[in-house]
């Protein structure tokens, strides 16, 4: 059974850091590009930073230069690492793992920047 677990949202004021975790199981993580996805109310979802499998990663526009995604193929584990985060950074943060034949998503995790 495949399971895709984010954690580590929460509440942060602007300017501040969050760390989010997803572990992933039932997979061949290693081969997997992963993703971080993220969704504002009245919004679409869109992809925030990907990593595959070789360690290429690339990033939206909007967070470059202010988050990294990492992952730990030891764990099962992808990071992203959120910096000077701003209110319009708020949303479900979702985690996404891809191989050529499948996809899965986490249920999501609330980040809210907000003084």
């Amino acid at each position: 059974q495949v399971q895709v677990v984010e954690s580590g949202g929460g509440l942060v004021q602007p300017g501040g850091s969050l760390r989010l975790s997803c572990a992933a199981s039932g997979i061949g993580f290693s081969s997997y590009t992963m993703g971080w996805f993220r969704q504002a109310p009245g919004k679409q979802r869109e992809v925030v930073a990907r990593m595959t499998s070789s360690g290429s990663t690339n990033y939206a526009d909007s967070v470059k230069g202010r988050f990294n995604i990492s992952r730990d193929n030891a764990k099962n584990t992808v990071y992203l690492q959120m910096n000077s985060l701003k209110p319009e950074d708020t949303a479900v943060y979702y985690c996404h793992a891809a191989s050529v034949l499948s996809s899965y998503w986490g249920q999501g995790t609330q980040v809210t920047v907000s003084s």
